[in-house]
Protein backbone atom coordinates (compact mmCIF):
# COMPACT_ATOMS: atom_id res chain seq x y z
CA UNK A 1 0.00 0.00 0.00
CA UNK A 2 2.81 2.57 1.19
CA UNK A 3 4.21 1.69 -2.69
CA UNK A 4 1.08 2.57 -4.50
CA UNK A 5 0.94 5.89 -2.44
CA UNK A 6 4.37 6.98 -3.48
CA UNK A 7 4.00 5.90 -7.23
CA UNK A 8 0.47 7.25 -8.16
CA UNK A 9 1.73 11.40 -7.91
CA UNK A 10 4.18 10.96 -10.42
CA UNK A 11 2.11 9.53 -12.92
CA UNK A 12 -0.57 12.00 -12.23
CA UNK A 13 1.79 14.59 -13.03
CA UNK A 14 2.83 13.69 -15.81
CA UNK A 15 -0.15 12.90 -17.34
CA UNK A 16 -2.06 16.53 -16.64
CA UNK A 17 0.66 18.57 -16.97
CA UNK A 18 2.48 17.93 -20.00
CA UNK A 19 -1.07 19.14 -22.53
CA UNK A 20 -1.52 21.62 -20.50
CA UNK A 21 1.96 23.86 -20.52
CA UNK A 22 1.45 25.60 -24.26
CA UNK A 23 -2.09 26.55 -23.12
CA UNK A 24 -0.88 27.72 -19.74
CA UNK A 25 1.81 29.98 -20.91
CA UNK A 26 -0.65 31.82 -23.40
CA UNK A 27 -3.36 31.91 -20.53
CA UNK A 28 -0.75 33.82 -18.55
CA UNK A 29 0.50 35.79 -21.04
CA UNK A 30 -3.31 36.67 -22.34
CA UNK A 31 -4.26 37.61 -18.54
CA UNK A 32 -0.50 39.47 -18.04
CA UNK A 33 -0.65 43.30 -17.04
CA UNK A 34 2.83 43.57 -18.03
CA UNK A 35 2.49 42.37 -20.88
CA UNK A 36 -0.66 44.38 -22.28
CA UNK A 37 0.69 47.46 -21.04
CA UNK A 38 3.49 46.97 -23.64
CA UNK A 39 1.66 45.73 -26.66
CA UNK A 40 -0.42 49.04 -25.73
CA UNK A 41 2.45 51.31 -25.95
CA UNK A 42 4.14 49.78 -28.90
CA UNK A 43 0.91 49.85 -31.02
CA UNK A 44 0.16 53.60 -30.23
CA UNK A 45 4.01 53.85 -30.90
CA UNK A 46 4.05 52.08 -34.34
CA UNK A 47 1.04 54.04 -35.27
CA UNK A 48 2.50 57.56 -34.81
CA UNK A 49 5.82 56.80 -36.18
CA UNK A 50 4.49 55.23 -39.61
CA UNK A 51 2.03 58.09 -40.19
CA UNK A 52 4.86 60.06 -40.02
CA UNK A 53 6.58 58.49 -41.78
CA UNK A 54 4.14 59.10 -44.61
CA UNK A 55 3.00 62.48 -44.30
CA UNK A 56 6.07 63.97 -43.93
CA UNK A 57 7.15 62.81 -47.05
CA UNK A 58 9.06 66.00 -49.36
CA UNK A 59 5.42 66.18 -51.50
CA UNK A 60 3.00 64.43 -49.82
CA UNK A 61 -0.14 65.71 -50.50
CA UNK A 62 -2.85 63.06 -50.77
CA UNK A 63 -3.90 63.19 -46.68
CA UNK A 64 -7.96 62.23 -47.60
CA UNK A 65 -6.65 59.24 -49.79
CA UNK A 66 -4.14 58.39 -46.92
CA UNK A 67 -7.05 58.18 -44.63
CA UNK A 68 -9.35 56.36 -46.69
CA UNK A 69 -6.74 53.69 -47.02
CA UNK A 70 -6.15 53.18 -43.60
CA UNK A 71 -10.03 52.87 -43.05
CA UNK A 72 -10.20 50.17 -45.36
CA UNK A 73 -7.27 48.13 -44.50
CA UNK A 74 -8.91 48.36 -41.11
CA UNK A 75 -12.53 47.17 -42.02
CA UNK A 76 -10.56 44.44 -43.45
CA UNK A 77 -8.63 43.47 -40.96
CA UNK A 78 -11.75 43.16 -38.20
CA UNK A 79 -14.12 41.24 -41.17
CA UNK A 80 -10.88 38.75 -40.98
CA UNK A 81 -10.87 38.59 -37.64
CA UNK A 82 -15.12 38.51 -37.10
CA UNK A 83 -14.76 35.52 -39.73
CA UNK A 84 -12.31 33.41 -37.66
CA UNK A 85 -14.35 34.55 -34.67
CA UNK A 86 -11.40 36.33 -32.76
CA UNK A 87 -13.70 38.85 -32.02
CA UNK A 88 -17.74 39.76 -32.76
CA UNK A 89 -19.34 42.95 -33.65
CA UNK A 90 -22.86 43.75 -34.84
CA UNK A 91 -23.98 43.45 -38.50
CA UNK A 92 -24.80 46.62 -40.51
CA UNK A 93 -27.77 48.12 -40.00
CA UNK A 94 -29.11 51.33 -42.11
CA UNK A 95 -31.09 52.84 -39.33
CA UNK A 96 -28.30 52.89 -37.05
CA UNK A 97 -25.69 54.28 -39.83
CA UNK A 98 -27.96 56.90 -40.65
CA UNK A 99 -28.01 58.11 -36.81
CA UNK A 100 -24.39 56.78 -36.41
CA UNK A 101 -22.73 58.82 -39.92
CA UNK A 102 -22.48 62.74 -38.30
CA UNK A 103 -20.17 60.71 -36.24
CA UNK A 104 -18.65 59.46 -39.04
CA UNK A 105 -18.30 63.09 -40.47
CA UNK A 106 -16.43 64.19 -37.61
CA UNK A 107 -14.26 61.45 -37.65
CA UNK A 108 -13.39 62.23 -40.69
CA UNK A 109 -12.60 66.25 -39.56
CA UNK A 110 -10.66 64.88 -36.43
CA UNK A 111 -8.37 62.11 -38.47
CA UNK A 112 -7.97 64.54 -41.17
CA UNK A 113 -6.83 67.50 -39.29
CA UNK A 114 -4.37 65.25 -37.20
CA UNK A 115 -2.61 64.03 -39.89
CA UNK A 116 -2.09 67.43 -41.12
CA UNK A 117 -1.18 68.61 -37.96
CA UNK A 118 1.25 66.00 -37.63
CA UNK A 119 2.73 66.40 -41.31
CA UNK A 120 3.72 69.96 -40.46
CA UNK A 121 5.36 69.60 -36.56
CA UNK A 122 7.47 67.17 -34.82
CA UNK A 123 5.85 64.01 -33.14
CA UNK A 124 6.83 65.82 -29.22
CA UNK A 125 5.10 68.99 -30.39
CA UNK A 126 2.22 67.11 -31.62
CA UNK A 127 2.09 64.68 -28.82
CA UNK A 128 2.32 67.12 -26.32
CA UNK A 129 -0.58 69.72 -27.65
CA UNK A 130 -2.75 66.53 -27.63
CA UNK A 131 -3.11 67.17 -24.07
CA UNK A 132 -4.90 70.16 -24.89
CA UNK A 133 -7.81 68.28 -26.17
CA UNK A 134 -7.86 66.53 -22.69
CA UNK A 135 -9.15 69.96 -21.07
CA UNK A 136 -11.82 70.45 -24.19
CA UNK A 137 -12.83 67.67 -22.70
CA UNK A 138 -13.14 68.00 -19.64
CA UNK A 139 -15.13 70.96 -19.80
CA UNK A 140 -17.08 69.58 -22.28
CA UNK A 141 -18.21 66.80 -19.40
CA UNK A 142 -19.00 69.59 -17.07
CA UNK A 143 -21.45 71.44 -19.82
CA UNK A 144 -23.04 67.96 -21.57
CA UNK A 145 -22.54 65.30 -18.77
CA UNK A 146 -22.63 67.29 -15.57
CA UNK A 147 -18.98 66.20 -14.87
CA UNK A 148 -16.70 68.51 -12.15
CA UNK A 149 -13.66 69.66 -12.20
CA UNK A 150 -10.97 69.15 -9.35
CA UNK A 151 -8.42 71.57 -8.01
CA UNK A 152 -6.02 68.59 -9.24
CA UNK A 153 -7.05 68.74 -12.66
CA UNK A 154 -7.23 72.26 -13.28
CA UNK A 155 -3.14 72.51 -11.89
CA UNK A 156 -2.93 69.35 -14.62
CA UNK A 157 -4.08 71.80 -17.16
CA UNK A 158 -2.30 74.33 -15.87
CA UNK A 159 0.59 72.00 -16.45
CA UNK A 160 -0.21 71.18 -20.13
CA UNK A 161 -0.78 74.91 -21.25
CA UNK A 162 2.49 75.64 -19.86
CA UNK A 163 4.17 72.41 -21.32
CA UNK A 164 2.68 73.30 -24.97
CA UNK A 165 3.93 76.91 -24.38
CA UNK A 166 7.71 75.58 -23.91
CA UNK A 167 7.16 73.32 -26.64
CA UNK A 168 6.51 75.93 -28.80
CA UNK A 169 9.71 77.87 -27.50
CA UNK A 170 11.54 74.25 -28.23
CA UNK A 171 10.18 74.15 -31.87
CA UNK A 172 13.36 75.86 -33.50
CA UNK A 173 14.98 75.65 -36.99
CA UNK A 174 19.03 75.45 -37.18
CA UNK A 175 19.11 79.35 -37.51
CA UNK A 176 17.54 79.00 -33.49
CA UNK A 177 13.94 80.58 -34.98
CA UNK A 178 10.73 79.30 -33.82
CA UNK A 179 9.07 77.78 -36.72
CA UNK A 180 5.74 79.31 -36.27
CA UNK A 181 4.08 77.20 -39.52
CA UNK A 182 0.74 76.59 -40.77
CA UNK A 183 0.77 73.24 -38.74
CA UNK A 184 -0.23 74.91 -35.18
CA UNK A 185 -3.04 75.99 -37.21
CA UNK A 186 -4.14 72.43 -37.89
CA UNK A 187 -3.65 71.51 -34.60
CA UNK A 188 -5.57 73.81 -32.76
CA UNK A 189 -8.18 72.63 -35.02
CA UNK A 190 -7.34 69.09 -34.59
CA UNK A 191 -8.18 69.61 -30.50
CA UNK A 192 -11.71 71.21 -30.89
CA UNK A 193 -13.00 68.57 -33.28
CA UNK A 194 -11.42 66.08 -31.25
CA UNK A 195 -12.98 67.14 -28.38
CA UNK A 196 -15.91 67.46 -30.01
CA UNK A 197 -16.02 64.00 -32.05
CA UNK A 198 -15.55 62.42 -28.11
CA UNK A 199 -18.12 64.14 -26.48
CA UNK A 200 -20.96 63.16 -29.13
CA UNK A 201 -19.60 60.28 -29.57
CA UNK A 202 -20.18 59.48 -25.86
CA UNK A 203 -23.84 60.88 -26.33
CA UNK A 204 -24.30 58.61 -29.33
CA UNK A 205 -22.72 55.07 -27.68
CA UNK A 206 -25.41 56.01 -24.49
CA UNK A 207 -28.05 55.82 -27.23
CA UNK A 208 -26.78 52.99 -29.35
CA UNK A 209 -25.42 50.84 -26.49
CA UNK A 210 -22.16 50.22 -29.35
CA UNK A 211 -18.82 48.24 -28.01
CA UNK A 212 -15.43 49.24 -28.92
CA UNK A 213 -15.81 46.67 -31.98
CA UNK A 214 -19.38 48.17 -32.93
CA UNK A 215 -17.82 51.99 -32.82
CA UNK A 216 -14.80 51.12 -35.01
CA UNK A 217 -16.83 48.86 -37.45
CA UNK A 218 -19.12 51.83 -38.15
CA UNK A 219 -16.68 54.99 -37.93
CA UNK A 220 -14.42 52.92 -40.67
CA UNK A 221 -17.15 51.65 -42.38
CA UNK A 222 -19.12 55.19 -43.26
CA UNK A 223 -15.84 57.20 -43.34
CA UNK A 224 -14.55 55.30 -46.32
CA UNK A 225 -17.34 57.16 -49.13
CA UNK A 226 -16.49 60.42 -47.56
CA UNK A 227 -12.77 60.11 -47.44
CA UNK A 228 -12.78 58.70 -51.01
CA UNK A 229 -14.90 61.79 -52.65
CA UNK A 230 -13.27 64.21 -50.63
CA UNK A 231 -9.67 62.51 -52.05
CA UNK A 232 -11.29 62.41 -55.61
CA UNK A 233 -12.70 65.91 -55.30
CA UNK A 234 -10.50 68.15 -53.50
CA UNK A 235 -6.88 66.42 -53.89
CA UNK A 236 -4.71 66.28 -57.56
CA UNK A 237 -5.01 62.91 -58.74
CA UNK A 238 -2.36 63.98 -61.98
CA UNK A 239 0.34 61.49 -63.38
CA UNK A 240 3.11 63.93 -61.95
CA UNK A 241 1.48 64.19 -58.45
CA UNK A 242 1.13 60.88 -58.30
CA UNK A 243 4.77 60.60 -58.60
CA UNK A 244 5.91 63.54 -56.68
CA UNK A 245 3.80 60.80 -53.35
CA UNK A 246 4.65 58.06 -54.53
CA UNK A 247 8.08 58.13 -55.89
CA UNK A 248 9.61 55.39 -57.49
CA UNK A 249 12.68 55.00 -55.02
CA UNK A 250 10.60 54.60 -52.21
CA UNK A 251 6.89 54.20 -53.32
CA UNK A 252 6.82 50.02 -51.49
CA UNK A 253 7.82 51.50 -48.49
CA UNK A 254 5.10 54.28 -48.11
CA UNK A 255 2.60 52.09 -49.75
CA UNK A 256 3.46 49.82 -46.87
CA UNK A 257 3.60 52.12 -44.36
CA UNK A 258 0.07 53.23 -44.74
CA UNK A 259 -1.59 49.70 -44.80
CA UNK A 260 0.08 48.90 -41.75
CA UNK A 261 -0.73 52.12 -40.18
CA UNK A 262 -4.36 51.25 -40.74
CA UNK A 263 -3.79 47.50 -39.30
CA UNK A 264 -1.73 49.26 -36.19
CA UNK A 265 -5.40 51.12 -35.69
CA UNK A 266 -6.66 47.62 -34.92
CA UNK A 267 -3.98 46.79 -32.65
CA UNK A 268 -4.39 49.98 -30.81
CA UNK A 269 -8.22 49.10 -29.96
CA UNK A 270 -7.87 45.50 -29.38
CA UNK A 271 -4.67 46.88 -27.01
CA UNK A 272 -6.42 49.14 -25.19
CA UNK A 273 -9.37 46.67 -24.49
CA UNK A 274 -6.86 43.66 -23.37
CA UNK A 275 -4.85 46.49 -21.24
CA UNK A 276 -8.23 47.57 -19.58
CA UNK A 277 -9.37 44.01 -19.03
CA UNK A 278 -6.64 42.69 -17.13
CA UNK A 279 -5.91 45.65 -15.46
CA UNK A 280 -7.78 48.69 -14.46
CA UNK A 281 -9.01 51.50 -15.74
CA UNK A 282 -6.91 53.63 -13.17
CA UNK A 283 -4.26 51.61 -14.94
CA UNK A 284 -5.19 52.36 -18.29
CA UNK A 285 -5.39 55.98 -17.69
CA UNK A 286 -2.02 56.18 -15.60
CA UNK A 287 -0.59 53.88 -19.12
CA UNK A 288 -2.15 57.14 -21.35
CA UNK A 289 -0.20 58.92 -19.51
CA UNK A 290 3.33 57.22 -19.31
CA UNK A 291 2.51 56.56 -23.16
CA UNK A 292 2.86 60.16 -24.40
CA UNK A 293 6.41 60.25 -23.50
CA UNK A 294 7.92 57.30 -25.43
CA UNK A 295 5.15 58.64 -28.12
CA UNK A 296 7.53 62.27 -27.67
CA UNK A 297 10.62 60.48 -27.44
CA UNK A 298 10.18 58.31 -30.44
CA UNK A 299 9.92 61.71 -32.82
CA UNK A 300 13.76 62.51 -31.57
CA UNK A 301 15.11 59.13 -32.35
CA UNK A 302 13.38 58.59 -35.76
CA UNK A 303 12.58 62.10 -37.14
CA UNK A 304 14.81 65.45 -37.26
CA UNK A 305 13.18 66.75 -34.26
CA UNK A 306 14.96 69.63 -32.49
CA UNK A 307 16.59 68.55 -29.43
CA UNK A 308 17.05 71.49 -27.05
CA UNK A 309 16.50 72.47 -23.76
CA UNK A 310 13.09 73.67 -24.18
CA UNK A 311 12.39 70.47 -26.07
CA UNK A 312 12.89 68.49 -23.54
CA UNK A 313 11.31 69.82 -21.04
CA UNK A 314 7.88 70.31 -22.70
CA UNK A 315 8.26 66.69 -22.71
CA UNK A 316 8.94 65.84 -19.16
CA UNK A 317 6.08 68.59 -18.10
CA UNK A 318 3.49 67.40 -20.16
CA UNK A 319 4.37 63.69 -18.92
CA UNK A 320 3.94 65.15 -15.64
CA UNK A 321 0.61 66.86 -16.19
CA UNK A 322 -0.90 63.50 -17.44
CA UNK A 323 0.24 61.74 -14.53
CA UNK A 324 -0.96 64.50 -12.30
CA UNK A 325 -4.57 64.36 -14.45
CA UNK A 326 -4.36 60.40 -14.52
CA UNK A 327 -4.30 60.78 -10.44
CA UNK A 328 -7.10 63.73 -10.68
CA UNK A 329 -9.27 60.97 -12.36
CA UNK A 330 -8.66 58.47 -9.78
CA UNK A 331 -9.11 60.58 -6.89
CA UNK A 332 -12.43 61.55 -8.34
CA UNK A 333 -13.86 58.23 -9.23
CA UNK A 334 -12.84 57.21 -5.38
CA UNK A 335 -14.98 60.13 -4.06
CA UNK A 336 -18.10 59.22 -6.31
CA UNK A 337 -17.56 55.58 -5.52
CA UNK A 338 -17.62 56.55 -1.68
CA UNK A 339 -20.72 59.19 -2.22
CA UNK A 340 -22.74 56.31 -3.76
CA UNK A 341 -26.65 55.90 -1.99
CA UNK A 342 -26.57 52.84 -0.15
Amino acid sequence: MSTEKKEDPPVQQTILQTPQQPSNVFASLANSGPVSIFAYCASSILMTVTNKYVVSGYDFNLNFFLLAIQSVVCIITISTLKTFGIINYREFNSGEAKKWSPIAFLLVIMIYTSSKALQFLSIPVYTIFKNLTIILIAYGEVLWFGGSVTSMALGSFILMVLSSVVACYGDTDASGSMNLNIGYFWMFLNCFSSATFVLCMRKRIKLTNFKDFDTMFYNNLLSIPILLVSSFVLEDWSAENLLLNFPVENRFAVISAMIFSGASSVGISYCSGWCIRVTSSTTYSMVGALNKLPIALSGLIFFDAPINFFSISSIFIGFVAGLVYAVAKQQQAKEKSQQLPK
